[in-house]
């Protein structure tokens, strides 16, 4: 190694080239590091990886052993370089490494130190004459770690990889860091989710938001209620093109995933440090339920698998006894599959037309004692779905998620809805996901609940990234979320929120909606680069924030989709 150093010295030396004219590894990398410090003045200050013994760990631990394996089929396939997996520190040119934390300087303790949620994820890089060194706290560091030597390494020539000698320290702002897909208007493999999963671990992302029903389709397979994905899945048609006259094309459309590839998607994830949130949206988008149970509903059917986008009238009956039933069927076999911490209920867009009419809904409401106070402004925006402010039907649905927060409770998990949850009143332990801009987010923080914020017209991928509208595939065309829009969110809204309350903040998350969205390659699309844009939001510090200077560092993230073949929007606004 020292002798090919010294070959590399000399070669420069002789044509008198520059380090920046010098293919060698740049660790402006998106997200960008909390702390990167270059220590590199002159070419005998950086180190090559070559072929040959590379990557020493921990061979008794499972997961530094994979972390090792995932580096190592990263440099072969995206620098060329085939490095050995060694247990021998001495021969390793990359070497993985769990620490323990030190406690605060001037505190002695016999205790373990407890680390936070960002702790854990944080990690070191070094880059001297002896090799790379990654250390961490827990594996999910060491994974990040290498996740970043992975977007840091540069084309190699026949000296190998050059890496300037370096220091970096890191760790996320944010502990949610999140995207959805939506699978219930357009279903998406197996394969596809893995791949999408892959794209979200490479910027940094941790939390898979997975939307598996709609009024357009049921996805998840439900083994005490067979029918509910076979039928639930498959609508007749759909519609292609919306209008004030609906054209459809059809043909039958449908696809469900079995609980044993949920748990084989749950699996990758996991070994990606991504967490699976599953959603099932209640009580309104459930059309496709009621398909199958017409019994659920407020009218008794029948009823269709919508073959169209929108907010259907068409809900589960608040006042049936069965819905809850029915739910706690369907939740608690989400639960077996799932082990999130969190699980998604939806919420959002329930129409109450049916349950004002309805006298099942209207006896419970009379049972349970909700008044009205509908005159009452409801903290958090307009109620799209829901207009009526703390009326007696929007307190049913209240009830309802109340019921079902208690019934996840004693499975462990917490209960996380669309800010129309706080229509009704807040249930004690709700997480609000805040989509109608901020002020559901910021209204819940207030109350001392915990938040995701997801705001429509920051971080809803499904609409255009670009102005002209021509020059992308046909989707949303309400308003353009451009990277630039994207970047420029603050979740914490400092002007309204103390800190205190901003420590409720937990995170931040994407929404690639598929009304418009029915191929992988679309999706890909629509999904980057905005995530590049979005993972700084979620990762690095306000101060750290420059989108001219993110603009600058694009091109190195764009060269490794180029060799991982996605597909995705080569203009940035």
């Amino acid at each position: 190694m020292k002798r090919l150093l010294f070959t590399v010295c000399c070669l420069l030396s002789a044509v008198c080239v520059s380090a920046d004219e010098v293919t060698a590894a740049k660790y402006d990398i998106i997200p960008l590091p909390k702390e990167v410090k270059v220590m590199c003045t002159g070419f005998d200050q950086m180190f090559a990886i070559e072929d040959g013994n590379g990557i020493s760990y921990d061979a008794s631990n499972a997961e530094c052993t994979r972390i090792a394996q995932f580096l190592q089929e990263w440099v072969k396939e995206e620098a060329d370089v085939k490095l050995q997996l060694t247990p021998d520190d001495k021969n390793a040119q990359i070497k993985l490494r769990l620490v323990s934390p030190a406690a605060p300087k001037g505190k002695k303790s016999k205790k373990p130190v407890t680390l936070t949620d960002q702790q854990k994820e944080n990690y070191t890089m070094k880059v001297t004459e002896k090799g790379i060194e990654l250390t961490a706290f827990e594996p999910v560091g060491l994974f990040r770690a290498a996740q970043t030597l992975r977007k840091s390494l540069p084309e190699k020539n026949g000296l190998g990889l050059i890496m300037p000698f370096v220091e970096i320290t890191d760790q996320p702002r944010f502990t949610y860091r999140g995207v959805l897909l939506d699978c219930g208007r357009h279903f998406f493999s197996v394969e596809f989710i893995k791949q999408f999963l892959d794209v979200m671990a490479l910027h940094g992302c941790n939390q898979f938001h997975w939307h598996l029903t709609e009024d357009q389709g049921w996805r998840f397979e439900v083994k005490a209620l067979p029918d509910l994905a076979k039928k639930g899945s498959v609508r007749e048609k759909s519609i292609i093109a919306p209008s004030k006259v609906r054209l459809y094309d059809n043909i039958p459309y449908g696809g469900y995933y079995t609980q044993e590839e949920c748990r084989e998607v749950v699996k990758y994830a996991a070994e990606r440090y991504i967490n699976v949130v599953p959603e099932i949206d209640m009580p309104g988008h459930m059309q496709s339920a009621l398909h199958v149970f017409p019994n659920l509903g407020c009218t008794g059917g029948p009823y269709q698998v919508a073959p169209h986008w929108g907010v259907m009238r068409e809900v589960l009956c608040g006042g049936n006894p069965e819905t809850l039933t029915f739910l706690k069927t369907v939740f608690g076999e989400l639960c077996d599959v799932f082990p999130s911490p969190y699980i998604h209920i939806g919420g959002d867009e329930c129409p109450k037309e049916r349950w004002k009419k309805c006298p099942k809904c209207q006896a419970k409401i009379q049972e349970l004692g909700l008044t009205d106070e509908s005159k009452v402004a409801v903290e958090g925006g307009d109620n799209r779905g829901s207009q009526d402010g703390r009326s007696p039907e929007n307190k049913l649905q209240s009830y309802i998620n109340h019921e079902i927060e208690q019934f996840l409770a004693s499975r462990g998990r917490s209960l996380i809805g669309w800010d129309e949850i706080l229509a009704g009143g807040l249930t004690e332990d709700a997480i609000v996901m805040s989509w109608r801009g901020t002020k559901g987010g910021v209204a819940a923080a207030k109350q001392k609940h915990r938040v995701i914020m997801s705001p429509n017209v920051y971080a809803y991928i499904d609409h255009p990234q670009l102005k002209d509208y021509s020059k992308s595939p046909r989707t949303t065309d309400s308003y353009v979320v451009s990277c630039s829009k994207m970047y420029s969110f603050e979740p914490l809204v400092p002007e309204e929120l103390t800190e205190e309350e901003g420590d409720c903040i937990l995170g931040v998350q994407a929404n690639l909606w598929t009304e418009h969205v029915a191929y992988p390659e679309h999706a890909l699309y629509q999904l980057l680069p905005r995530l590049a844009s979005m993972s700084e939001v979620q990762w690095c510090a306000p101060e750290q924030k420059d989108f001219e200077n993110w603009k600058k560092r694009l091109p190195q993230l764009e060269r490794l989709y180029d060799k991982l073949g996605y597909v995705y929007c080569r203009e940035v606004e």
